[in-house]
């Protein structure tokens, strides 16, 4: 998922005619997140409890995978913890919630905006003093030549 690359097709569960799920070590693989942060995301209920074999083991269904690849974003684009689950205890409530998710999300864009307009800023600043020492090695080479015998490959 991190990786940019598209989603490995899930395993079936042997024998049974159930939706493909995935372990956690598969699902850290895919999403880049250690198995420690995986299980930490469902004790602070950003995700809601994942099934279990008989044996106790996780099991993650394609729709877990989705929900981990947008609190991925969520993250990645600088949405706190807390905020996070809030969301997540919104999404959990069901469909009486989505006026109140999608002003959470409008207010995190904004703020995400904001942040991309002062990083552009932040990036020009870094450009004019990348060309401003780029000019003074190109003056500094400049003037070497303008001191050079002709006929000689050695300054003066």
């Amino acid at each position: 998922m991190s990786s940019g690359q598209p989603p490995k097709p899930l395993a079936r569960d042997r024998g049974q005619d159930r939706e493909p799920t995935l372990t956690i070590a598969q699902v850290a693989e895919r999403t880049g997140l250690s198995h420690d942060t995986l299980r930490y995301y469902e004790k602070a209920g950003l995700i809601e409890r994942v099934g279990r074999t008989t044996g106790n083991q996780r099991r993650y269904q394609a729709a877990d995978l989705a929900w981990l690849e947008f609190l991925l974003r969520l993250r990645e684009t600088g949405m706190s913890i807390a905020d996070m689950q809030r969301f997540a205890a919104l999404r959990a409530a069901g469909n009486v919630t989505v006026a109140d998710r999608l002003a959470m999300l409008r207010e995190h864009r904004a703020e995400l905006a904001d942040r991309i307009r002062a990083l552009r800023r932040s990036a020009a600043v870094l450009d004019n003093k990348i060309n401003h020492y780029e000019q003074l090695l190109l003056d500094e080479i400049d003037h070497e030549h303008d001191h050079e015998q002709p006929g000689s490959d050695e300054p003066t």
